[in-house]
């Protein structure tokens, strides 16, 4: 639960709680909590049981972290030519049924608190965010983005709409693990400010789904044409790598083209990294 963060589109992870419960989908079609990457980090530390077991709230030293990083937000910004952000929760979900609501408004009064940061909260239950936020919420507050996460169109069309249907500075998605195609990403005339574009990473290689290239790249078309940023986070593994899959470069080659610094599997499409971000966020 490391303060600086490795994921390409933030800059700080902060979990208030860890412990989650895997989301099953009808039919059963591919979930992207299969693999999940916080359910595999809470067996090797045993610091918390997954599914039904208890959350376990994080301890109040590391709660006071925020409330460094903002004390020290001049000094980023400086540095950084913009405002610090921060995702929570990376192993947790801030809207998550089986959480004790007063950890919840303890959150709120901390994302409240911390207004030099940009809080990113991406969650797997959409539904829930609506009736889990603070009283005082209105409009959304001025430095939080809200997101849900997407493996495919199916997903994208039950889970985006609740999404959009909460006030908020910044919606936006993560398309990752990249399952299937996502096609149209506007519903009823409004879409999300920002998508996060990623392959599945963190797998054996004979586990993990592939995402096709042309998924990302007609994501990133659709994009445009809607005036969204796109932010291609990673393939995940170099054999989704366009370089590979579409030029028949082998994976050696392709990793001196799009080095792993880019992203697990590179993070290239058409020879270009894409990593936008809402244009609606803080400055």
């Amino acid at each position: 639960m490391g303060e600086r963060s490795k994921i390409e589109w933030t800059d700080s992870t902060f979990n208030p709680w860890v412990g989650c419960t895997k989301l099953l989908r009808a039919r059963g079609a591919p979930s992207a909590c299969d693999f999940c990457y916080a359910e595999k980090w809470a067996k090797r530390s045993g610091q918390v049981g997954w599914g039904d077991q208890p959350r376990r709230r994080t301890t109040e030293s590391y709660w006071r972290n925020p409330a460094i990083w903002n004390a020290q937000a001049p000094s980023f910004q400086r540095r950084s030519k913009r405002r610090q952000r921060v995702f929570c929760a990376s192993l947790a979900d801030v809207f998550d049924n089986q959480v004790d609501a007063q950890w919840r408004a303890d959150l709120f009064h901390v994302i409240r608190s911390c207004d030099q940061l940009d809080w990113q909260l991406l969650t797997k239950r959409p539904q829930n965010i609506r009736k889990m936020l603070p009283s005082d919420w209105g409009e959304g507050y001025p430095n939080v983005w809200i997101g849900t996460t997407a493996e495919d169109a199916e997903s994208y069309q039950q889970r985006v709409p609740y999404l959009l249907e909460t006030p908020a500075r910044v919606h936006f998605v993560s398309y990752e693990p990249a399952l299937g195609p996502l096609a149209e990403l506007e519903i009823d005339g409004s879409r999300p400010h920002w998508l996060i574009i990623g392959g599945e990473s963190g797998v054996r290689s004979d586990l993990i789904r592939l995402t096709d290239p042309h998924w990302a790249r007609d994501a990133i078309a659709e994009c445009r044409r809607l005036g969204m940023a796109a932010f291609l986070k990673q393939w995940g593994t170099y054999r989704n790598n366009p370089y590979v899959v579409e030029t028949g470069h082998s994976v050696e080659q392709a990793m001196e083209i799009d080095p792993p610094e880019n992203g697990k599997g590179g993070g290239k499409l058409d020879g270009r990294l894409w990593r936008e971000f809402p244009a609606t966020a803080n400055s």
